[in-house]
């Protein structure tokens, strides 16, 4: 088979442009925000169209969707459920119907159904079209915002998640009042500290957040209160998940056996309400901790800031994000201010005209003249020895206008009130040029303004706590029993007709095993497993009792006998240790642990060795005292290199001085 070197260029050609056209046009159009007004573009063009029929009533979601989609080239299920999305954030838009509930996970009633107006909180921050820069739409037949003027950190009160090609976006929402007090701080150059803050509140240790970069993470809890009546109660839920989740998550926990409940009941209406019934006798604390450790009552949040800047994603943390709004919000104000002092100084400017144009009769002027430019030349004359009080040129507009006035509105002029109305401009003009020379309180004001105006029922809602990670293997049920069927080499909490019972553990217990070969291993406990036959110690493996274990083996087939005093140590799962030195044939003679140093120096033996050998004394005591504790690794002490009969425990009684 040939192969064509020229197609082969093309393709990878073709893959290397399409692909990247793919990446980038799902980056900037569909999944990441935009810095400044914190939208993507989807929930833009949601707000542009319910901007231009927004008459102060309630619309049809229905309708809002249409209107979107002549702006948004995708279907209306998709822009649907991105203006669901906006008006369960309880921010921007106004809703009427069933939206759904954001705590028990049930979606919102069909767009038909359902109604949606901005808020005045929208109107006030997000919509100017005087300062907004406009785009074609993608057929050309409108004009659509490239970003709406937000004066206001939306992205960070808000929050969004979003998967793109390469990337991904994830900023958590924060407090209102906090958002703005840490805008104030940024243009008083002062400190500040943002943490999230969660629509479904619950507690939040936020120690580990590192200002929402990748890397980051923060753990959030249920709110679960101890009753005095045989159940706890989960008033609050993890950001992340729902109540319904949060249930089976429990169930799911209890039939591993992972945790002791009787029954679980949700009574969630507009707040959360889960009762976990407790058996009779189950520790309420060990079993809310348990709910910690094992359930969505405890879940790991890892942030992910990326935003769109100058047409680019980056990665950028929240304290940035917000200097950056602030600053930009600071510059919109500034050209509202500057549009606002051209507005009035135009109208102070006309007004000034209109009076002089009035009160100087020189509508009179033109009585007589014949022409257009004859008509306009009369009135600009008129107009000369009045210039010098004007503040800018007289233009060919402005003597057009003056034509336009009304013989109604000549014959009702009062100069009181036209005096009154240009003192009133001369006001505003001067409060404005003195809000632009003291901008950044200006800007400060605004923010507190805000606070004041929209601040109402926005406290924060999540606990900041400090809270340690809970210890699984400290607070799973021990709902199982484990046992050892010696004969066949097999342990387990399955072998209960074929096994003797060794002690109480849970379906997530590991199990420690050594056998008469000096080998040692750590495996998860199941229903059954192999750990070798007649093996010396079968038990439930602890890292915190930290047993002292003493062993007395004979290296080989024929070699010497050792003997050692050591601890377990950390180890990796399913791995086999070998506690001898490895020699073929080695075997254990004698085993024991020990919780305490102590009890392990006070084992006095007595070994027997063979008879027969050319030596006086046969009975030799061994004390464990002689010997230090050391790693699993070491080799041991020499007892002896003759073989040897028994060894047996020395009685209470025994003298070594005496013998035997």
């Amino acid at each position: 088979m040939t192969h064509d070197p020229d197609q082969h260029a093309s393709l990878g050609a073709m893959y290397s442009d399409y692909f990247l056209d793919y990446a980038s046009y799902v980056i900037l159009e569909r999944a990441v925000p935009h810095l400044y007004d914190g939208l993507k573009p989807v929930q833009r063009r949601i707000l542009h169209a319910m901007d231009e029929i927004d008459d102060g009533r309630y619309n049809k979601v229905a309708g809002i969707v249409g209107n979107t989609m002549n702006y948004h080239p995708h279907g209306d299920q998709s822009i649907g459920a991105a203006i669901v999305g906006l008006g369960q954030k309880d921010l921007l838009i106004d809703t009427q119907g069933n939206w759904g509930n954001t705590l028990t996970g049930d979606g919102a009633a069909a767009p038909r159904y359902i109604e949606a107006r901005l808020t005045k909180f929208a109107n006030e921050v997000v919509f100017n079209p005087k300062t907004t820069q406009w785009l074609p739409s993608y057929d050309g037949r409108r004009k659509e915002p490239d970003t709406l003027p937000v004066k206001f950190p939306l992205l960070l009160a808000q929050g969004v998640e979003g998967i793109a090609v390469g990337l991904a976006c994830k900023i958590l929402p924060h407090n209102f009042h906090e958002l703005i007090e840490a805008s104030v701080a940024v243009l008083r150059d002062q400190p500040f500290n943002l943490v999230p803050d969660f629509p479904t509140a619950g507690i939040m240790d936020a120690a580990e957040y590192r200002d929402g970069l990748r890397g980051g993470k923060v753990r959030v809890r249920a709110r679960i209160s101890l009753e005095k009546k045989g159940y706890l109660r989960i008033t609050e839920i993890p950001f992340g998940t729902t109540t319904g989740a949060l249930m089976e998550s429990i169930v799911a926990a209890a039939d591993k056996g992972k945790i002791k409940i009787q029954k679980i009941e949700d009574n969630t209406a507009a707040h959360a309400d889960i009762l976990v019934y407790l058996p009779a006798g189950a520790d309420a604390e060990q079993t809310r901790d348990a709910l910690y450790a094992f359930t969505d009552c405890e879940l790991t949040i890892s942030p992910n800031a990326c935003v769109i800047v100058d047409g680019k994603p980056v990665f950028m943390g929240v304290s940035d994000i917000l200097r950056r709004t602030t600053y930009h919000t600071r510059e919109l104000l500034k050209l509202e201010l500057e549009i606002k002092l051209g507005e009035l100084a135009e109208k102070w400017h006309f007004s000034s005209l209109e009076k002089i144009f009035i009160e100087n009769r020189i509508y009179r002027d033109i009585e007589e003249c014949e022409t257009w430019e004859a008509v306009l030349k009369a009135i600009d004359d008129g107009l000369k020895p009045f210039k010098k009080i004007l503040k800018r040129e007289v233009t060919q507009d402005d003597l057009v206008r003056l034509t336009e006035i009304k013989i109604k509105r000549i014959s009702k002029f009062d100069s009181f009130k036209a005096d009154e109305e240009i003192r009133g401009l001369e006001k505003a003009i001067d409060e404005t040029e003195k809000h632009l020379k003291q901008l950044t309180k200006f800007t400060i004001r605004w923010y507190e303004e805000l606070a004041k105006k929209y601040g109402k029922d926005r406290e924060r809602r999540t606990e900041i706590a400090s809270f340690e990670r809970v210890d699984r293997m400290q607070v799973v049920a021990a709902t199982e029993t484990l046992y050892l069927d010696a004969k066949n080499g097999f342990a387990g909490y399955g072998l209960k007709k074929d096994g003797e019972p060794v002690e109480k553990c849970s379906t997530i217990d590991d199990i420690i095993t050594f056998t008469a070969d000096g080998k040692m291993r750590v495996m998860k406990v199941a229903d059954k497993v192999f750990v070798g036959q007649r093996p010396l110690r079968v038990a439930v493996f602890r890292k915190e009792e930290d047993l002292i274990y003493s062993m007395i083996y004979r290296d080989g087939r024929d070699g010497p006998i050792l003997a050692k005093r050591f601890t377990v140590g950390g180890v990796t799962r399913d791995k086999e240790y070998d506690l001898t030195k490895g020699t073929p044939g080695s075997r254990v003679l004698y085993f024991a642990f020990h919780k305490t140093n102590e009890e392990s120096a006070a084992q006095m033996l007595l070994v027997y060795l063979k008879s027969g050998l050319r030596i006086r004394n046969l009975i030799r005591p061994l004390h464990f005292a002689e010997f230090g504790i050391k790693s699993r690794s070491s080799g041991g002490n020499l007892v002896t290199k003759n073989g040897i009969e028994k060894i047996i425990r020395a009685p209470k009684d025994y003298d070594p001085t005496l013998g035997a």
